[in-house]
Order: structure tokens, then sequence, then C-alpha cells
């Protein structure tokens, strides 16, 4: 098994201490962070969000995993940014107004970020207003709106209404959540539906022409 295969395993069991561990290892090796990223922390995360859509795993597995890849984040963000490595895509996400759940989300901005997505996390009960302002502000690809309770899905069209009426038609915006629906997403005029955070990488792949 690969130094890749052994650190990839780690993630997706959630084993922080070694994911750490490992991650340090590819480093003092010499392996480029994107290379790191790329083969073991995204397949990782990749192969539990494979098994949570299969109902092999549940949330709190995938939250442990995503901790996990959290950490080794937190060593190689720095080192890209000294590298001058940027993102090619940006994406916004936020859960919208008066919603305050934030766990699907945050699997989401996670495995965005391993995907080489600059993520923008406004975090939860978050305005139409606020969401296109950061979009404008950080010229975002891609918006992603999260909302649990079905009292909020109107927000979504409202942010929808909101992005479109300021002429942010180039952005891609994809929308999720329990309550949501491909046909709701359809219905208020977003571009995509993801239906858990393992599909949301490939959507927006797809929507921003990376695949």
């Amino acid at each position: 098994m690969s130094d890749f295969s052994v650190l990839a395993e780690a993630v997706e069991k959630g084993n922080r201490k070694e994911t750490v561990r490992l991650t340090q290892a590819l480093l003092d090796a010499g392996t480029k962070p994107q290379v790191i990223i790329d083969e073991a922390l995204v397949v990782g995360m990749s192969n539990i969000g494979e098994k949570f859509k299969n109902n092999q795993v549940f949330v709190p597995e995938v939250l442990i995993a995503a901790r996990a890849m959290k950490e080794a984040m937190a060593m190689l963000e720095p080192l890209l940014v000294k590298a001058g490595i940027k993102p090619k895509y940006t994406a916004v996400i936020g859960t919208v107004q008066g919603d305050l759940h934030d766990i699907g989300k945050n699997l989401v901005a996670m495995m965005w970020k391993g995907a080489n997505f600059g993520v923008v996390d406004l975090g939860t009960n978050v305005s139409p207003d606020k969401f296109v302002a950061a979009a404008k502000d950080n010229q975002a690809n891609i918006v992603g709106l999260s909302a649990l309770l079905t009292t909020t899905m109107p927000l979504m069209k409202t942010t929808v209404d909101a992005l479109r009426g300021a002429g942010l038609k180039n952005v891609k915006v994809i929308i999720g959540g329990a309550p949501v629906t491909a046909e709701f997403a359809e219905e208020i005029g977003a571009d995509a539906y993801g239906p858990d955070a393992a599909t949301a990488v490939d959507i927006v792949k797809q929507l921003v022409g990376a695949v």
C-alpha cells in the first residue's frame, strides 16, 4: 500500500493523529502539498462520501473524517499560499437567512477546498445581500446555498433572484439540504442541486468546466 493510500485510509477512518503524522512525513519526503491533497486527502474524503451515499456510514463518520482532513489542510494551505498556488475557482457558501444548521454546509465546504476551490464560508443565517456582496467581492464562480428547514427554503429563491438581479448571471448557483430537491432547484432558477457533499464536488466541477 502506498503512502498516499495509507493517508487516504487515515482520513477515511477519521484518525486525526495519524493523518497529521502521515501528512508531515510526506512533506518531509519532499511531496508537494497539492499532490498530497489530490492523491490522498481528496481520495479519503471521496471514499467516505461514496459510503455515505450508499448508506454504509452516517453523518458522524463523515464529520470525523472531515475533521481529520481539516487538520491536514491546516498544515498544507499555508504552504500553498507561500508557493503562490491559488485555486483557479472560487465558491461562496452559506446557510440561508433564518436557518442555523451547518453540518452539511461544512462538509461541502471542506470537500470543495479539497478539490482545490477557494471557499468563502459565510456561515449560517446569511441574508441574500450578504451572498451578493460576497460573490462580487470574491469574484465567485459558484454560490452554494444550504437549508435544512422547509420554512427557510423560500429564502433560496430570494437569494437566487438577488444574485441574478445584481447582474451575476455567470455565477453558478447550487443548492442543497435535507428538504431540497432537484425539482425545487429548477423551480427557483438554481443551476444545480447537490444531494450530498461528495456529489456536490462533481457538480461544481462540471459547472465551471473543470472536468
